[in-house]
C-alpha cells in the first residue's frame, strides 16, 4: 500500500519540525494513540488502538527516525504488531518546504500488512489509512495553529 499527500500548515518550518518530534503533540494527534514514549531523539514506542472495518486491534510498535536532512526532510521506519489482527510495517519520507510564514509538508509512505488485516482487502485498508492520515494532519495543523495564536 502506498500513500502520499501534501498539507499546508500555518506555521514556520522549524516549528513544524519540532512539533513532529514532540511526543506530547504527536500523542494528541495520532488517532487511537494511548501511549507514546520517546526513548531517544530517533526512537519512539507507541500503543495505538484502531478499528479497520470489522477488525479492532491494539497495536504495539516502534518507530525509528532518520533526521540526517532535518529540518528540510526526514524519513521514518516502523513496525507494529496487533496480535491476532496482524501486523503492519513500513516507512515514510517527509519533506518540509518553507512558503512564507507557512510550511508545505509532503509525504510518501509505503506499508505492508499481514494477518487478518490483509484479509480485509486493500481497498478497505487503503481507504481507512487515508482517513487516519487525514485525521492526523488535520489535528496536527489545528494543534500548531493553536500554539501560534497563544
Amino acid at each position: 500500500m502506498e500513500l502520499q499527500d501534501e498539507i499546508r500548515i500555518a506555521a514556520p518550518r522549524d516549528q513544524v519540525y519540532a512539533a513532529l518530534n514532540d511526543p506530547e503533540i504527536l500523542k494528541k494527534c495520532i488517532p487511537g494513540c494511548e501511549e507514546l514514549i520517546k526513548h531517544s531523539d530517533t526512537e519512539l514506542e507507541a500503543k495505538v488502538t484502531l478499528k479497520i472495518g470489522p477488525v479492532k486491534a491494539r497495536f504495539s510498535g516502534n518507530v525509528v527516525l532518520d533526521p540526517s536532512e532535518a529540518p528540510e526532510s526526514f524519513s521514518l521506519q516502523g513496525e507494529g504488531n496487533g496480535g491476532v489482527a496482524g501486523f503492519a510495517k513500513g516507512g515514510a519520507d517527509v519533506n518540509l518546504a518553507e512558503d512564507g510564514d507557512e510550511t508545505v509538508l509532503t509525504y510518501q509512505a509505503k506499508a505492508a500488512i499481514g494477518g487478518k488485516l490483509a484479509q480485509l482487502g486493500s481497498r478497505l485498508v487503503t481507504g481507512t489509512s487515508k482517513k487516519l492520515a487525514a485525521k492526523f494532519f488535520a489535528s496536527f495543523a489545528k494543534q500548531l495553529s493553536a500554539e501560534t495564536t497563544v
